[in-house]
């Protein structure tokens, strides 16, 4: 195994499951309000938000990119409100990449929460509301157990999608060892200095990892199994 991961790759395995554990948790907390609202509303707004979540899967992860940095730099909105609140700049940071990464990995948390609570059917929350169960009883008692199938789509499909950025992390990240060099930046680096053997290990993994991604996603959703 050794031979095959460095100590740089090692530190680039961290630093991802770090990444991609916060930006799943964060995405969790953000998308599922904005997904229950996609799901249940009735604004002519829907269709501009919906189609503002789902951008990164249509652009180019380096267009996304570029517009995320311009924003974040020291000109930008989001760098001169960061700099007012003493945060300093994102860009070329970890912070920078857990929010370019939650914007770019929202579509893959929303979309299936919003599809698990369209599935609900209204008269369950109709008898809810008769038994006079509040809003919020109604959302964990009723809606969080039947959405569960939803739930781990997003969570799965939010920790992978996260792990495979490229794109995003390298135009907001940079290269910058144990701070924003994640696995596929590591990846790059050994092809681009011909060290195969490297980037052989970490590739494996990376197509082992997709693998269990993929049998997790079709053995364990109960909505993927024939009746």
């Amino acid at each position: 195994m050794d031979s095959y991961l460095s100590a740089g790759d090692i530190s680039a395995i961290g630093l991802t499951i770090k990444l991609a554990t916060l930006v799943t948790l964060i995405l969790l907390v953000v998308g599922t309000p904005l997904a229950w609202w996609l799901a249940r509303t009735r604004s002519c707004l829907k269709g501009a938000v919906g189609a503002i979540v789902a951008l990164p899967i249509v652009l180019p992860p380096t267009v996304l990119g570029f517009y995320l940095l311009v924003a974040m730099g020291p000109r930008g909105p989001l760098g001169q409100l960061t700099q007012s609140l003493g945060l300093g700049v994102l860009p070329f940071s970890f912070p920078g990449l857990v929010f370019a990464s939650v914007f770019y990995s929202l579509p893959f948390v929303v979309q299936p929460l919003q599809n698990a609570f369209e599935s609900i059917p209204e008269r369950l929350l109709e008898t809810a509301s008769t038994l006079r169960a509040a809003p919020f009883d109604r959302f964990f008692s009723v809606v969080l157990p039947l959405a569960k199938p939803g739930y781990l789509t997003a969570m799965v499909l939010g920790f992978a999608h996260t792990v495979g950025e490229f794109g995003v992390v390298l135009m907001i990240g940079g290269n910058i060892p144990e701070q924003t060099r994640v696995v596929s930046i590591q990846i790059y680096d050994h092809v681009e200095a011909m060290d195969y053997a490297h980037a052989h290990g970490l590739s494996a993994g990376m197509v082992a990892f997709s693998f269990v991604v993929l049998l997790v996603l079709y053995t364990l959703n109960p909505t993927g199994r024939r009746k």
